[in-house]
């Protein structure tokens, strides 16, 4: 090699060290300028009210609404979200139901598990638990996508407390990445979350949700974004994603004796309403309602026209 050529790989190598030092100095000027610190509890408890109970160990934030000795309602929400999603629904039902929503451990003011167990099995014991304390026997269980799946657990091990059954775009059955049996591959990027949640990222995952994404207004989204940055919450997402393993649901919902009403947006991207026919070969005593032009959250997207079907399934008799 004559001295030009060792001249010229030196230039290039130090050019190369020179615009790998910007890339290290862009990339972390770049996580910085978006790093999502922890919100402080006490700037989240006032636009966002609760009570709190201790349920087997969890500090659950609750609402409860409505008569007290009115049949009583149980309401869960999917995943990422929290109590406040069922707001314009509870308002309506509370006028004739005692309504209960809380946030599930690992979302929202609830925060982290401290036995961190994101299983469903105690989800239902919490459920339960929370019954108990409220001296409620018997409830109509509600449950949205995570929320769903909870809720028809719940419906199989706990008979004797579900009155009525209400499955909106339910998780549960396998899908492409979601094998029985298997933990679901977490993406690498997904481990920055506690620590890089920007709010237009949240805003694409947060539309697909709907059916007209401009239905997701800016307070909706706002909600969702401090919800995510509520203290531990984000730590809590990954530990349920690496411990969600599902499992075939068949025999699970064959023990479902609760009437139930299978509610599910037409133009749902995240849950295809095409799932339903999976539920309805497993619940002999289940009916579906279409909802023609909503997504995978019609008591956000369109409260009143969704909540209709449920009025009315809920006011029918009971066995």
């Amino acid at each position: 090699m004559n001295q030009a050529d060792s001249a010229s790989g030196k230039s290039k190598s130090a050019i190369l060290r020179w615009a790998s030092g910007l890339t290290i100095m862009a990339l972390a000027a770049l996580s910085a300028w978006l790093y999502s610190p922890d919100k402080p509890r006490d700037l989240l408890e006032t636009p966002y009210p609760g009570e709190y109970r201790i349920i087997e160990s969890v500090r659950l934030r609750l609402r409860d609404t409505g008569p007290r000795n009115a049949p009583a309602i149980v309401l869960l929400h999917g995943f990422g979200s929290s109590l406040d999603t069922w707001e314009p629904w509870a308002k309506a039902l509370s006028a004739r139901y005692r309504v209960i929503r809380f946030d599930l451990p690992g979302f929202g003011m609830t925060g982290p598990d401290p036995k961190n167990d994101y299983s469903d099995e105690r989800a239902v014991r919490i459920i339960a638990g929370l019954l108990d304390q409220l001296a409620i026997k018997r409830a109509h269980i509600i449950g949205n996508s995570l929320g769903g799946r909870i809720a028809w657990t719940f419906a199989a091990s706990q008979p004797e407390r579900t009155a009525r059954l209400v499955l909106i775009s339910p998780d549960g059955f396998a899908s492409p990445g979601f094998e029985y049996g298997k933990a679901p591959e977490i993406p690498l990027i997904m481990q920055a979350l506690p620590y890089v949640t920007p709010r237009s990222m949240l805003k694409a995952n947060l539309a697909a949700a709907y059916a007209r994404p401009e239905k997701l207004s800016e307070a909706t989204l706002g909600r969702y974004h401090d919800m995510m940055l509520a203290p531990g919450v984000r730590r809590a997402i990954l530990a349920r994603m690496n411990q969600t393993v599902l499992r075939d649901p068949k025999p699970t919902l064959a023990r479902i004796t609760a009437p139930t009403l299978l509610l599910w947006g037409d133009k749902d991207g995240m849950i295809p309403v095409s799932n339903a026919a999976d539920y309805l070969a497993q619940l002999p005593r289940a009916t579906l309602v279409h909802l023609p032009g909503l997504g995978h959250v019609p008591f956000e997207e369109d409260p009143a026209k969704s909540l209709q079907p449920v009025q009315t399934f809920l006011a029918q008799e009971t066995p």
